[in-house]
């Protein structure tokens, strides 16, 4: 059988690799096991959807003028409501104790479970947006927009929700703090994918918009996976 070895300060080569594709597929067959946490959001975000143009107006014009806020606020809400069982399974079972102690690094493994979250909850937002957007009069000629703005954005919203997530997990009742933690930190991400949304209605560029979620999303690969890895740190050892 063979073994490997691992020397002080060094990784095995690939081994980086081969943790962060071995988290991915850890979480992504946890989650699919669990379909209710995977819907709830997804469910969230098109009840909310359906009841505006019911409870505001049915006026076409109206519903498009609100139409960009409306599907963003939405989708953030959605997305916050998933992000207080990223970590909480693995603390209850012990499993987040044990990546603490593996050689490889956490913030490198935190990205893996970040990742996951996107790719269930962020990446099928963005996929439903347009769909929904046609209750809300949205011009066709923005629904691309819509969906790489959300694709974007959620992205960015699931790495700073993360830190958060990360800070509150050994609260038995700590989604309320964590709603307070990051969503003043979520408001720049809104309101540039909003306003993505809105230029692409009135005839505007959007490239500047989606430039500037994409400076948003990058500064958050860089620096989250670290911050997550601590705020980690500090919830299982105090």
């Amino acid at each position: 059988m063979a073994t490997e070895t691992y020397t002080l300060g060094t990784e095995p080569q690939g081994s980086l690799s081969v943790a962060f594709g071995a988290t991915l597929k850890r979480d992504l067959v946890l989650l699919l096991r669990r379909r209710s946490e995977v819907m709830n959001p997804l469910v969230f975000f098109a009840i909310v959807i359906t009841l505006f143009p019911i409870g505001i107006s049915p006026d076409p014009e109206l519903l498009a003028t609100i139409a960009p806020g409306l599907l963003w606020v939405a989708a953030l809400l959605a997305a916050l409501l998933s992000l207080d069982s990223l970590f909480r399974a693995d603390y209850d079972d012990g499993s987040l104790e044990q990546l603490l102690l593996t050689p490889q690094p956490l913030a490198l493994l935190s990205l893996a479970k970040v990742t996951v979250h996107w790719l269930l909850t962020g990446l099928p937002l963005a996929l439903m947006a347009p769909v929904l957007g046609i209750m809300l009069a949205l011009p066709a000629g923005s629904y691309a927009v819509l969906a790489v703005s959300l694709a974007l954005g959620s992205a960015s919203l699931s790495l700073i929700g993360a830190i958060g997530a990360a800070l509150t997990v050994g609260l038995s009742r700590g989604g309320v703090l964590l709603s307070l933690l990051v969503l003043p930190l979520y408001i720049p991400v809104l309101i540039f994918g909003a306003g993505a949304v809105q230029a692409a209605i009135v005839g505007d560029g959007v490239s500047a918009h989606l430039a500037i979620l994409g400076a948003l999303l990058a500064v958050a690969l860089i620096f989250a996976p670290w911050a997550i890895a601590a705020s980690l740190r500090i919830s299982i050892n105090g």
